[in-house]
């Protein structure tokens, strides 16, 4: 029987006799970096279409290209990691993520959207090769027992950094932005709408400026650190793609997974975008002005953040006494209920069960993750690429849920109506977790 310590040791940094422990926390440093961008992102779906005066849908173009980045680098980015190591693969994304981030600096110059959502593609391909490189190197650091919970625990740093990314969109962004609305700002003529779209637009990129440099320091850094390779005992650098993709596919644990991620992503992109609308038209029928309302719920959205990244450690705690896939079925049917309490009561009951979905989503990107990859062996970087792609469902289920939104719903707000889109991710995330909980 093995002690806490003894368990401790394994779960972290050492594989081979090689110790693990400083790439360990410059790799997990890139985890906080990706959940900074993510959530400084979401609360940019309102800034935009207010400073652009666009509908919600367009807004949502924001994570159309975000998300969208993800998704077409993926592949890329494992056969680049399969040629050349993981460490080059971190590097690569962290250049890209600075380039995109700088991007921001001529796309404010341009005053249009289009540059901006480029700014947001590039910087996302960044996120892309680091995602895809990060998460199977933190899984092959130690012993495979403890792989998911390894992966947990490098994932709890994600929120801090997402926290991070929603203090400064709340205080730095749209504390700051103009505090007409969307009615005033469309009474404005084109000189005055001119004016104001480039004060927002300069309050909004002044933070981007500033995470460049945080980007290129740690990139400086990494490029002094040794991150030793991890070798696959029976990997195969230059073999075909296709018989990989095959094995792949015909693993159906990995072809689950891949599903349940795209869902789960889905779903919790959908419930961190649209808590900001759900907040503002609570609190606006109590009484706020929209940017005060907006300010409120971004509150609200902080503490669902800070509720996520707790859980991240409680379950790490609670994977020592109950299977991964198990715990997930579970907190995925908490979810289901408490969106329920979301579209059916509403209020500030409502907001508070929307809250409580992010204690529950906290432990599902990594244990699917670690799940579906338990079993691919020699295909990690592929594999790896196939979970990030999932990463689409962030781009294409919340364009779903503000179309529904901006339509008429006959029996209550739309914008209640439309969590049903999260309902249905988190039922497909509690079938994979229960099919998989052995």
């Amino acid at each position: 029987m093995t002690t806490d310590k003894e368990n401790k040791s394994r779960l972290l940094v050492t594989r081979e006799g090689v110790s693990y422990v400083l790439p360990f926390i410059v790799v997990t440093c890139c985890f906080a970096l990706w959940g900074f961008a993510n959530d400084i992102t979401n609360p940019m779906v309102k800034a935009f279409s207010k400073i652009f005066r666009m509908s919600v849908t367009d807004g949502t173009l924001v994570q159309v290209a975000f998300y969208g980045g993800y998704f077409c680098m993926a592949l890329p980015a494992a056969l680049f990691i399969r040629r050349h190591s993981f460490k080059s693969g971190i590097v690569m994304g962290l250049a890209l993520y600075a380039l995109g981030v700088l991007l921001f600096i001529p796309a404010r110059a341009m005053g249009n959207f289009a540059p901006f959502l480029l700014a947001y593609f590039i910087l996302t391909c960044g996120l892309s090769f680091l995602e895809t490189t990060s998460n199977p190197y933190i899984l092959l650091m130690g012993d495979r027992e403890t792989a998911t919970r390894r992966l947990n625990f490098a994932q709890s740093f994600n929120p801090i950094g997402s926290l991070a990314g929603m203090f400064v969109a709340m205080n730095f962004i749209q504390a700051r932005l103009s505090p007409l609305d969307t009615a005033q700002r469309a009474t404005l003529d084109d000189a005055q709408f001119e004016a104001l779209k480039q004060s927002d637009l300069g309050v909004l990129v002044q933070p981007y400026a500033l995470l460049s440099v945080v980007i290129l320091l740690l990139l400086v850094v990494l490029l002094l650190v040794r991150i030793p390779s991890v070798q696959q005992v029976s990997r195969k650098r230059n073999e075909p793609l296709l018989p990989a993709v095959k094995r792949l596919w015909a693993n159906k644990a990995y072809r689950n997974g891949v599903l349940a991620q795209f869902f789960y992503v889905g779903a919790q992109i959908t419930c961190w975008t649209f808590i900001i609308q759900y907040g503002t038209r609570v609190f606006m029928a109590q009484g706020l002005t929209e940017q005060a309302a907006e300010v409120l719920s971004q509150r609200y959205n902080i503490v669902a953040m800070v509720l996520f990244c707790l859980m991240r450690f409680v379950n790490i705690y609670l994977m020592k006494y109950f299977k991964p896939g198990k715990l997930m079925a579970c907190f995925g049917a908490v979810a289901i209920v408490l969106l329920l309490g979301v579209i059916l009561v509403g209020g500030r009951v409502g907001m508070c069960c929307l809250v409580g979905v992010s204690a529950c989503m906290s432990l599902m990107f990594p244990t699917i993750y670690g799940i579906a990859l338990g079993g691919v062996h020699e295909d990690t970087e592929l594999g790896s690429a196939g979970l990030i792609m999932a990463i689409l469902g962030g781009s294409v289920l919340p364009a779903l849920q503000a179309m529904i939104i901006d339509s008429d719903a006959p029996f209550m707000p739309a914008v209640n109506a439309s969590f049903v889109v999260p309902v249905v991710c988190f039922v497909v995330v509690m079938l994979y977790g229960l099919r998989y909980s052995r």
